[in-house]
């Protein structure tokens, strides 16, 4: 079995994580069963792991990795910071903490297209489903009738 291995780091400070950091979880734990109903026929798994960063490793805060890459290695995303009032009462200290700017919008957490999009392509299964569309002419996947 093919394994891919998404790991989450978020600031966690006695159970609890900022607003941002919890958007980004739901998005992923969704996006991991997704991805494991539609992946397991094909013998590949993907397993989620949460790493807890306390404030002193803020910055890295609210981040993915795909078997070690991170999300914005592997998509065009780039990765800002400002002012997090959710972070800031979690501390108790004014902290900024990370967005993302994806397909033109900009983001608190990490939306789910980008988490499915990222581990299809780490998976080598993005190219494949765009040479399938390219080959029908229409791009709708009606094998050309349009």
């Amino acid at each position: 079995m093919k394994t891919l291995t998404i790991e989450w780091k978020h600031l966690d400070v006695e159970g609890e994580t900022c607003d941002r950091c919890y958007d980004t979880g739901e998005n992923l734990a969704n996006e991991v069963k997704r991805l494991n109903r539609s992946l397991q026929p094909q013998d590949i798994e993907v397993v989620l792991v949460d790493t807890k960063l306390d404030e002193t490793m803020v910055q890295q805060s609210n981040s993915l990795l795909f078997n070690g890459i991170p999300i914005e290695d592997i998509l065009e995303i780039k990765v800002a910071e400002n002012f997090c009032s959710s972070c800031t009462d979690l501390i108790g200290k004014e902290t900024y903490c990370r967005t993302v700017e994806f397909e033109g919008n900009e983001y608190e957490d990490v939306p789910a297209k980008a988490i499915r999009q990222a581990a299809l392509r780490v998976l080598g299964m993005d190219d494949a489903k765009k040479e399938e569309k390219k080959s029908t002419g229409c791009g709708c996947n009606c094998n050309g009738c349009c």
